[in-house]
């Protein structure tokens, strides 16, 4: 399967309409630059919309959900059927992720990519299986290059359908037992780093687990050459949701749609995605600092500049879900202040 569709251009931002919010921002009621970074991502919003007075009422949030392989290997808290049974508790809107789209107003698909406690057809669950999980990459690939491709390709799938609906923002959220081992070997064969600046508690490991993981990450990345070609790292240690999450924030910026980063596992996918398609990284905005070991390098190389700080680490986009309200304030204060003329007030 041909991979060509990856390179292809990025929507072209448009810097006529970012100047023309940027002017507008200078005129309203306010000391220039005083609401901070809700005026820079107001800014940003309309150049990517291409208009002045950005909106950010439709939202999409794709959760991508996957089993890993490397879970034989007891790097999780939770056993591994808890995959399947979050999907269906997905469906069934009793998740953190369900809660907070419901309150956002957003639209909610949850695609299963393939997990070993299979839930079944479920509402709003699109089955795009792959396999029932990624191989044990302490002992193999965990994924084939058809599978990853599969992978990448679910998450375009995901971008296409967001702008068919006319979504003004896309969440990426992930679901799949072992995914912080996963996402912190991908982050080590990106940055040639050890595993024990990345590897973290995940679901809740004590100091032992973390170390144990940490020997788990490093069993893996002994197998391969040391290099940083981020596909090839997918492909060796990634996980079937790490992949689609990669694939749709390219596809996003592709069709023009801003994308919401979550934590430190769509970090790591962010990251892969950027590797593979520098022009990308334009069209990303992260939502949150998370108290995952590893988020914080990960957000420095990548040079972003978190919304929130909230101590969270649970995953599933909620976070990035948590802080949508900001960007729509934002795009309110934008759009609904007075200017000085319109107010009758002496500017600076």
């Amino acid at each position: 399967m041909s991979q060509d569709w990856l390179t292809e251009p990025c929507f072209a931002i448009d810097e006529e309409s970012r100047q023309r919010a940027l002017d507008h921002q200078a005129q309203l009621t306010k000391p220039p630059g005083s609401l901070g970074t809700l005026e820079t991502l107001a800014v940003r919003l309309a150049g990517m919309q291409h208009v002045a007075m950005p909106t950010l009422q439709s939202v999409w949030i794709s959760i991508f959900a996957g089993d890993h392989g490397v879970a034989a290997e007891g790097v999780s808290a939770f056993p591994q059927v808890v995959t399947g049974e979050m999907i269906r508790n997905f469906a069934n809107g009793g998740a953190a992720i369900s809660v907070l789209a419901r309150s956002l107003g957003a639209m909610l698909e949850v695609v299963n990519l393939g997990t070993v406690n299979d839930p079944g057809e479920l509402p709003n669950v699109r089955r795009a299986i792959i396999a029932p999980q990624t191989g044990n990459f302490c002992e193999r690939p965990a994924m084939s290059a058809v599978q990853l491709d599969l992978a990448l390709r679910a998450g375009a799938d995901s971008a296409q359908a967001a702008q068919d609906a006319g979504a003004k923002l896309f969440i990426g959220g992930e679901m799949g037992i072992a995914n912080t081992t996963s996402a912190a070997a991908l982050a080590c064969g990106l940055l040639r780093e050890s595993p024990r600046a990345l590897a973290g508690a995940g679901t809740g490991l004590d100091a032992a687990g973390i170390q144990h993981k940490v020997a788990v990450i490093e069993r893996a990345l002994a197998l391969y050459p040391a290099d940083d070609d981020a596909l090839s790292w997918l492909g060796r240690v990634g996980g079937f949701e790490i992949a689609a999450l990669c694939g749709a924030y390219i596809g996003a910026a592709q069709r023009g749609i801003p994308v919401l980063v979550d934590g430190f596992i769509t970090t790591a996918a962010a990251l892969a995605a950027v590797r593979i398609h520098p022009a990308c990284r334009q069209w990303m905005f992260f939502a949150h600092r998370s108290q995952e070991r590893g988020h914080a390098r990960l957000l420095s190389v990548l040079e972003a500049d978190p919304l929130l700080d909230l101590g969270l680490r649970l995953g599933e986009g909620s976070g990035a879900a948590t802080a949508v309200p900001l960007m729509r304030l934002a795009c309110e204060l934008h759009s609904r202040m007075a200017t000085f003329a319109q107010a009758g007030v002496s500017s600076a």
